[in-house]
């Protein structure tokens, strides 16, 4: 496995890159399949346009052309920027990790950008698959790879749009091996905030809309939304600010995007927002861009469970009667300059996906 994931890793899939690594994938895993020898099955592989240049990929085992198995792992191609070489270096127990842990077992410690989201779970997903094959296991399984998480789920949609559902699906993030048992949901606007623009020295003859934008933070942080006994507070936060003016002028005119990581208790709450600050803000245009519920996940006996939350194309597959979610990695790690996985994080992921689809086809 280890050959495999260097393999993996050392391709930039960063957004918008992800057809390649998509190709890439496609040539692998019918190179990985042959080398089962006549004890292993040879999967089918189906290619997806998402209509954006971008392309999903199955390859499933078990089924007949165009018929989805009885459990998918899933997980995504593309990876946030910038790009981070792989690094792979033994370690002894008590060594430092990069988030100051202290690994508990000689190991592998596997850095880069993708080692934990989510090529790590492609590795473990795919090796799993693999294992299962070659060992002769008779049920119906695959693996989907879907392009665009990091921004948008477009492949996620495109899939729900185009092609079946199924039974179960089974997604990878960096969980702890943990399987997922509620996510919160987001909720994102664009909002405007018009002010007059005059002669700094004399502000009496203008209005500037940063002193909008401070009341409106203020009174954001002064609010209390309901916590929920699940998934705890609401957060949310600022990006996007803009306001172009001079220095010496009044700003006239501010935008930012607000983007909310809501709870049950909270998520209709955070929804009517929009109708409030139109009725008590004169002057504030908001546009929705909607977003994702709070959602409870399927989770199997035996494992460790955790709630999230970060947001995933598992929303979106709204096909699969069954939606679960499990990875390797840790989230804290994820998309910053100290990704990293272990490798027995990694084998830990393969027996555990060998194990749920062992239970669940046999259900």
């Amino acid at each position: 496995m280890t050959d495999l994931f260097k393999e993996i890793l050392s391709v930039d899939s960063t957004s918008g890159m992800e057809r390649g690594f998509a190709e890439l994938m496609e040539s692998v895993l019918r190179r990985e399949s042959g080398l089962g020898g006549a004890s292993g099955r040879m999967p089918l592989i189906r290619r997806h346009e998402v209509g954006n240049g971008t392309q999903n990929l199955l390859c499933t085992w078990g089924c007949r052309e165009n018929e989805m198995p009885k459990v998918c792992l899933c997980t995504h191609l593309d990876t946030v920027p910038p790009y981070i070489p792989p690094t792979f270096r033994e370690i002894s127990a008590g060594a430092v990790l990069p988030d100051g842990k202290t690994a508990e077992t000689d190991d592998i410690l596997i850095t880069g950008r993708g080692s934990c989201d989510a090529k790590g779970q492609i590795v473990s997903m795919m090796t799993a698959c693999l294992e299962l094959a070659e060992s002769g296991f008779e049920g119906s399984f695959g693996l989907l790879l879907l392009a665009g998480e990091e921004t948008g789920s477009y492949g996620a949609k495109a899939w729900t749009r185009d092609c079946p559902g199924g039974d179960w699906i089974i997604v990878g993030e960096p969980t702890d091996n943990r399987m997922v048992s509620a996510s919160k949901g987001t909720k994102s606007f664009r909002i405007t905030m018009r002010g007059k623009a005059c002669h700094s020295g004399y502000p009496h003859l203008g209005h500037s809309a940063v002193l909008d934008f401070n009341d409106f933070v203020n009174a954001l942080k002064d609010r209390e939304l309901p916590i929920d006994p699940v998934l705890g507070e609401t957060t949310w936060n600022i990006g996007c600010l803009s306001a172009d003016n001079p220095q010496n002028i009044l700003c006239p005119e501010l935008s930012f995007r607000l983007y909310f990581r809501t709870t049950a208790a909270s998520d209709d709450i955070v929804s009517a927002l929009p109708q409030e600050w139109a009725e008590t803000l004169p002057g504030i245009e908001v546009e929705a861009f909607g977003g994702d519920t709070p959602m409870k996940y399927d989770v199997l006996p035996g494992y460790e469970t955790t709630p999230v939350s970060f947001g995933s194309d598992t929303p979106r597959l709204t096909g699969f009667r069954h939606r679960a979610m499990c990875g390797p990695g840790s989230i804290f790690v994820a998309h910053t300059d100290r990704e990293y996985v272990l490798m027995s994080e990694l084998r830990k992921a393969v027996e555990q996906y060998k194990r749920m689809i062992s239970s669940i086809t046999a259900l």
